[in-house]
């Protein structure tokens, strides 16, 4: 049984899973600010989002070492895979076993739940096969990913408008996120190079990259706003996600002005932690 959680990375798992709580304790409050009467929380819906991001967190993690074997023989062969301790095929098909029960899960709570699960396992998948690989659109892919908690959260109440309340949410977060994946590979371009990886630094140089995440994560800052004007989000947001936006500056700052992709992405990490909390205490 250890072995597999350590194949799933229980504790990402975790971590994503109460990600998704708060993105459907952000879309409550949104839509029962406009539905005050009609609108519970809904605690059982919410548990099946947590076993659902869990789920499909573990599998895409599980998936990712299901092709990642080769290396990881090499770099971390005490990963479960690797060390011999679950087998190749068993991996594999564990992994398909937690898309399709996170999958199923997601659909009993609606059919817009089980629609965003069915992509996010299929993305995913491709993700850790090839997409991973490619320029630019991996790190896309980690941003929608990661925004999609927020999707999750509204799809629950797709039916009083959820979707659209945390649509701005969900483009902000994968916005800082794609930034702070693109600073990452800048960062690791010497062992990816190594590894013969295709990022985007190494396609089109580290500079390009860095003015390039730099304007994704300005886009991000300038329309941080957004949901205070919106009024989706109260007055405690902007104060805080004020901060978040220093953050977001003084990142992009290190990695133009001083040349620093280590500091800068510790930097986007924490904006995103302060964007994180002015989602919560905004609502």
């Amino acid at each position: 049984m250890q072995a597999y959680l350590k194949l799933m990375r229980s504790g990402n798992c975790l971590m994503a899973a109460i990600a998704a709580i708060i993105g459907v304790f952000i879309a409550y409050n949104i839509v029962a600010a406009n539905n005050p009467l009609s609108t519970q929380f809904p605690i059982f819906d919410a548990t099946k989002v947590f076993l659902t991001v869990f789920m499909v967190t573990g599998a895409g993690n599980a998936i990712n070492d299901y092709f990642d074997v080769e290396i990881d023989r090499v770099n971390k062969p005490d990963r479960p895979i690797p060390s011999g301790k679950i087998g190749l095929k068993t991996a594999l098909y564990f992994s398909l076993a937690l898309f399709a029960i996170g999958t199923l899960i997601a659909a009993s709570i609606n059919l817009i739940c089980g629609f965003i699960a069915l992509v996010n396992s299929l993305l995913l998948i491709y993700y850790a096969s090839s997409l991973k690989r490619t320029p630019l659109l991996g790190n896309i892919a980690v941003g929608y990913l990661t925004g999609s908690t927020f999707l999750f959260g509204g799809a629950v109440f797709y039916d009083k408008g959820g979707l659209e309340s945390v649509f701005v949410l969900f483009l902000l977060a994968t916005l800082a996120t794609v930034a702070r994946e693109i600073v990452k590979d800048i960062e690791d371009i010497e062992g990816d190079t190594k590894d013969g990886a295709r990022t985007l630094p190494i396609v089109i140089g580290p500079k390009k990259a860095a003015y390039l995440a730099s304007a994704i994560g300005l886009i991000a800052v300038l329309a941080s706003p957004l949901p205070y004007l919106q009024s989706l989000m109260g007055i405690r947001y902007l104060f805080i996600v004020a901060l978040a936006d220093m953050l977001f500056i003084v990142a992009v700052y290190q990695i133009l002005g001083k040349n620093d992709p280590a500091k800068s992405s510790k930097m986007f990490k924490m904006a995103m932690a302060f964007a994180l909390i002015s989602f919560i205490a905004g609502v």
